[in-house]
């Protein structure tokens, strides 16, 4: 058998020099000698599965790293992974819809660790008609491309600069915590995207810089104001549960709020 290749070692040193630890400054929070976790680095020594998740933990590994690291230490995996059309999964995402809906007439989708859309509100509907290219709505529809694709809802986007910006520097900031290559080429394809030309007068005025970067859609000659935030699950058990996220958008003004409300009376007006 190869030890190189059933040795945690290498996955313990890429982990700690993307937090930026030394062995030393490891070996201080998992409160055990540099001397033992040298050892466990170079497979001179075979860590107990308790160390292996201990290490884990120190090293704020996600639970998918966390399962590849206990099994190139040779330990089945700690933390289950079922996909999001198996029944054990379905109370979570009955917990995701029941989000979503509750926060209607605002729009917000619920995405997975690819930023892959899973569930939308249909407060986000109105927001996509303008889509001109049909494959960036063909699964898996991917939100971070569909909103700042040229084709997409990029558009739409009076603060487009500011705002891709800061979807970038988010996603750089998570591929610097997981570094996942798909979020990676993700990252450098959005990088790559042109500023659309300004269409109709400029962007009104708001500074949330203290709290957040507003997006700003021009929709039928007004502008709408959003400011979001991220919601994930406490304390998950399950991997693909850990990696779900929910992105909620909040309007910033009286005539965005009434705008989604009208938005939503419409909806219902032609349901009925």
């Amino acid at each position: 058998m190869n030890t190189a290749l059933a040795s945690p070692g290498p996955i313990i040193r890429e982990w700690r020099a993307r937090r930026r630890m030394s062995q030393l400054d490891l070996a201080m929070e998992a409160e055990i000698s540099q001397r033992h976790l040298s050892f466990v680095e170079s497979g001179r020594a075979k860590p107990s599965r308790e160390m292996v998740l201990l290490l884990a933990e120190r090293l704020g590994l996600p639970l998918r790293e966390a399962n590849r690291l206990l099994l190139a230490a040779g330990f089945a995996p700690g933390f289950v992974e079922n996909s999001l059309d198996e029944p054990a999964m379905a109370p979570a995402l009955a917990a995701v819809e029941t989000v979503l809906k509750a926060h209607e007439p605002n729009p917000a989708f619920a995405v997975d660790r690819h930023w892959n859309l899973i569930r939308a509100n249909a407060a986000l509907a109105p927001f996509l008609a303008g889509v001109t290219d049909p494959a960036l709505l063909a699964p898996p529809m991917n939100a971070l491309r569909l909103s700042l694709h040229p084709k997409g809802v990029a558009p739409l986007i009076v603060n487009f600069a500011e705002w891709r910006d800061h979807v970038v520097e988010r996603l750089r900031r998570l591929n610097q915590a997981v570094a996942d290559p798909v979020t990676v080429e993700l990252e450098r394809e959005l990088r790559s995207y042109p500023v659309p030309k300004r269409q109709g007068p400029p962007a009104r005025r708001h500074d949330y810089s203290p709290i957040a970067v507003p997006l700003r859609l021009r929709m039928d000659n007004a502008e709408l104001s959003f400011i979001s935030t991220i919601t994930v699950f406490g304390t998950p058990l399950d991997v693909t549960l850990s990696e779900l996220a929910i992105e909620s958008f909040f309007p910033t003004d009286r005539a965005t709020a009434q705008a989604m409300r009208d938005m939503a009376a419409q909806r219902e007006a032609a349901a009925s």
